[in-house]
């Protein structure tokens, strides 16, 4: 017995498989992102002179969330306070029902560095406290997020803000070696002839 096997069973096969790995792979990332919840945060917030907290360190964790508080007392001594997960979930769900009403530091522009702290906790970790609903209602909010880029100081907000956003620059990229990464009109050669 003969097989007749031609190019076009091979490609239209191959295509086919192409397609199907294709689809299964974007259901499959679909179900991830909406299976995904925004992670636990640690947080380290401070207090500035003017009485309005930022956070100058912020991570991602596999425990529950917390912060640490560090509050400035008026002989200038500075205090270093823990908050759970249940007291930041608290402060957050009030500072978003302040927020609802229209009573919020987060409804208006930013006027100054910082904000109280629980505006600050609720814009660092909003999503992960009050879930992604939340957390994706608020980020739509345009004051929100200029509140939350005010109150929030730490290289993991700033790296995490730039990768969302693409910098273009009208110079040419460079290259591993240092050379410039377009082509030049220059004769090339090759190996063996």
């Amino acid at each position: 017995m003969k097989h007749n096997i031609s190019a076009k069973h091979v490609i239209m096969g191959t295509a086919g498989l192409a397609v199907l790995s294709a689809l299964s792979g974007c259901q499959s990332s679909q179900e991830e992102n909406q299976n995904a919840e925004a992670p636990n945060k640690f947080l380290v917030v401070e207090q500035q002179p003017n009485g309005k907290y930022v956070v100058i360190e912020e991570m991602p964790t596999t425990g529950p969330s917390r912060a640490i508080i560090h509050e400035t007392d008026e002989n200038g001594t500075v205090h270093e306070r823990v908050m759970s997960e249940a007291e930041l979930k608290a402060m957050a769900d009030q500072e978003y029902k302040k927020m609802q009403e229209g009573k919020s530091e987060l409804n208006s522009e930013p006027r100054s560095e910082g904000m109280g702290l629980g505006g600050t906790i609720l814009a660092a970790a909003g999503g992960a406290l009050l879930g992604n609903m939340i957390g994706n209602a608020l980020m739509n909010n345009s004051n929100f997020r200029k509140n939350q880029d005010a109150s929030n100081k730490s290289a993991y907000h700033r790296s995490a803000n730039q990768s969302g956003s693409k910098a273009t620059s009208g110079s040419p990229k460079k290259s591993f070696f240092g050379g410039s990464s377009s082509r030049s009109s220059g004769s090339s050669s090759s190996f063996g002839g």
